[in-house]
């Protein structure tokens, strides 16, 4: 196995030469964020910026990130407001919410036939109280403990009936990975399967999305770009995400993650940026979004 320095040394090879694929056929409606300089629409993961964009600094920095570019956010948490309070903040900031991030709390248990209707609960509770935003997508990033094919398997069980909760509230549920998704678990005899693949596989395209990260995916020492070819319809979401600012690091081949993802007929991706709580998040992130409004290859 090559040493982390060895893959992340070749982490920018990966990504060339992937293949056009023709549009999917997943047609679930699309609410359409505003569009920003140069026409163009580019999302946010707002724990990007953490507690400069928190309690007293979250008005005036709802303005700030849309003066950079960003015209649509997904949430991690109401930064300390109300839901109607912080809707009238995005709002006033010409920002739309698009998504949401939640993880229930299983206290570590596996999910299990056992505790399956208290998960479904939480995410009835969070899809009515997310409601009022308007937004399209809830999503899961966290991964439940599994060690088995089986475990997996009862996972996307789970996540089938949270999907269905969503979509009769007008939503579309959807996960999203880090690195250990792409670990492989065993079944009967020498079955070996991959988490994520067994999350796509085994849920409906119906109520189930898939939010790929794009850099814990290369973490995983695979290729986003062959993942969003062979999950086309699945694959609906992005995170866009680097070491730190998009573009500095070399290793992250975003001019053919953003077009094959295109291709597919999404255009839906949320910048993210790590080390939460630095004091230089705000720059970061206004620097990620210079490095995409000046990309030909981004809509």
């Amino acid at each position: 196995m090559s040493s982390r320095r060895n893959f992340l040394k070749s982490a920018a090879m990966l990504s060339l030469g992937a293949s056009m694929v023709p549009e999917a056929a997943f047609a679930a409606s699309k609410k359409k964020a505003p569009k920003a300089k140069g026409g163009k629409s580019i999302g946010l993961q707002l724990y990007s910026v953490g507690p400069e964009v928190s309690g007293a600094n979250t008005a005036e920095g709802l303005k700030r990130l849309r003066e950079m570019g960003y015209t649509y956010v997904e949430l991690a948490g109401f930064l300390g407001h109300s839901a109607s309070e912080l809707k009238k903040m995005t709002d006033d900031a010409g920002i739309k919410i698009m998504s949401t991030h939640l993880n229930p709390n299983t206290n570590g248990e596996k999910y299990s036939q056992a505790n399956k209707q208290q998960i479904v609960d939480f995410w009835k509770k969070q899809i009515d109280e997310h409601a009022s935003f308007g937004m399209k997508y809830i999503v899961q990033p966290g991964l439940p403990r599994i060690d088995t094919i089986d475990d997996a398997k009862r996972v996307a069980d789970v996540f089938n009936a949270c999907g269905e909760a969503a979509r009769k509230a007008g939503l579309l549920w959807g996960y999203h990975n880090h690195d250990r998704e792409f670990n492989r678990v065993k079944g009967e005899g020498k079955e070996e399967r991959q988490i994520e693949e067994i999350f796509i596989t085994e849920t409906d395209p119906a109520l189930v999305c898939i939010e790929l990260d794009v850099y814990w995916t290369v973490m995983g020492r695979q290729d986003p770009v062959e993942w969003i070819n062979r999950y086309a319809d699945r694959i609906q979401l992005l995170h866009i995400k680097d070491r730190m600012v998009l573009g500095q690091s070399g290793m992250m081949n975003f001019e053919q993650i953003f077009k094959n993802f295109y291709a597919n007929g999404h255009d839906t991706f949320f910048v993210e940026v790590e080390d939460i709580g630095s004091g230089k998040q705000m720059q970061r992130v206004s620097d990620s979004a210079d490095y995409l409004l000046a990309a030909d290859f981004v809509k």
